[in-house]
């Protein structure tokens, strides 16, 4: 043990002592000694997109899972899951209900549509980009959660394609892929999956979502989620698979999967290696992470209000360069934005500093200060409150 305390002035000979854990933490792996020191720490502010209607939020029509985006052709592009049906989703435990016009889920009877803006706030929504192929073609059931790559000049956009109703079996589908010379289209579909499932009693077996490719090291680098463990506690992880083809095939890398968390993660290139926003779900929800080679990623901060399904704007997703600058705002969604009769969701503006460049010191801020109410949302049920009432007086 230390015959001294811990000094108060703090230098590299400081740690040269037995540590606790976390001050050991702290040496090891936090060079800086607050988080708003930190070029991967953050916090997140929000902004009401302009140019979308939800038709005062009736539940017929959905936006959501935005794509990176892109600029080109001194504009901006999107594309994002758009549900447009004459109700709303009855909910993936009535599945069996669902119809041909009927979506069991938000993403249920979907197709992936886009959107152009000047400056990231104001949106004009261009139209469908893929539609869903007629059955029994990968995708008739449903076409979503796309995201976009530029490779050689080309365009391609990876998706979710569903053959059935999301909650008969689960939420299982594979991964397809429609190329385009122009962000604008038309998009030429590639024949059959383009990223598979697992195969049987692999991890990734039933669930390839949300793919996110990524230009690296001269290949493209799909991110995509998975769940696995059931029946029983569910883990959730992240996977990679590479290819220098972009129509495939890909070769999933050994050491799958990649993180132990995140419902949806959302990356950009950070210096030489790939950062990632760690989204909801699991032991290291709400954090960004580091890989200096792609596939071993370290904790780098812990974040509050982190955007849902984010699709950030990230200027060198696919230049290859080795020297990533890092992110400054994207879209995301929020899923609650109607009523349980009326769900759908909604797209938005998030603004962050994760760049390698000195930012607005307002986004490095420590202090969020809800309203009462805001927590006040999150309170107990009826049934909860007579449960601990009950439990408390019988104490």
């Amino acid at each position: 043990m230390p015959t001294k305390a811990f000094p108060y002035t703090v230098t590299p000979e400081t740690f040269d002592r037995p540590l606790s854990a976390a001050m050991q933490r702290q040496a090891d792996k936090r060079p800086y000694s607050r988080p708003q020191e930190n070029p991967l720490f953050t916090n997140f502010k929000y902004t009401p997109l302009e140019g979308f209607d939800y038709r005062d939020g009736d539940g017929t029509v959905s936006r959501r899972d935005a794509s990176k985006v892109i600029r080109e052709n001194g504009k901006y592009y999107v594309w994002y899951t758009r549900r447009e049906t004459s109700a709303a989703p009855v909910g993936m435990g009535r599945a069996k209900e669902a119809t041909g016009v009927i979506p069991s889920a938000d993403w249920d009877l979907a197709e992936v549509w886009y959107a152009t803006s000047e400056d990231g706030f104001v949106w004009e929504e261009q139209g469908v980009a893929i539609e869903r192929p007629p059955q029994p073609t990968v995708g008739w059931r449903s076409v979503c959660t796309p995201d976009i790559l530029k490779w050689e000049g080309r365009f391609y956009l990876y998706y979710q394609a569903f053959l059935e109703p999301s909650g008969l079996r689960g939420d299982y589908c594979p991964v397809c892929v429609s190329s385009a010379d122009s962000p604008d289209g038309p998009w030429t579909r590639s024949d059959g999956v383009v990223l598979p499932n697992g195969a049987e009693g692999e991890w990734d077996q039933f669930a390839i979502h949300d793919p996110y490719p990524l230009v690296h090291d001269g290949q493209i680098y799909i991110y995509y989620k998975s769940v696995f463990n059931r029946p029983g506690h569910m883990w959730l992880g992240q996977g990679l698979a590479i290819s220098r083809d972009p129509l495939g095939p890909f070769e999933k890398h050994p050491l799958n999967p990649v993180m132990n968390s995140g419902h949806e993660t959302a990356l950009f290139p950070y210096k030489e290696g790939v950062a990632a926003l760690v989204i909801r779900d699991g032991p290291e929800h709400y954090t960004v992470q580091y890989a200096k080679d792609w596939v071993n990623f370290e904790i780098e901060s812990i974040v509050e209000l982190m955007p849902t399904a984010a699709g950030l704007y990230v200027p060198d997703a696919f230049t290859d360069s080795g020297d990533g600058q890092g992110v400054r705002w994207g879209l995301s969604h929020f899923v609650n934005a109607g009523t349980p009769t009326t769900q759908h969701s909604m797209l938005t503006r998030f603004d962050c500093d994760l760049h390698r460049e000195p930012g607005d010191p307002a986004f490095k801020s420590t202090t969020y200060l809800h309203k009462p109410e805001t927590y006040w949302a999150q309170g107990l049920s009826e049934e909860q409150r007579a449960a601990r009432a009950e439990a408390a007086r019988n104490a």
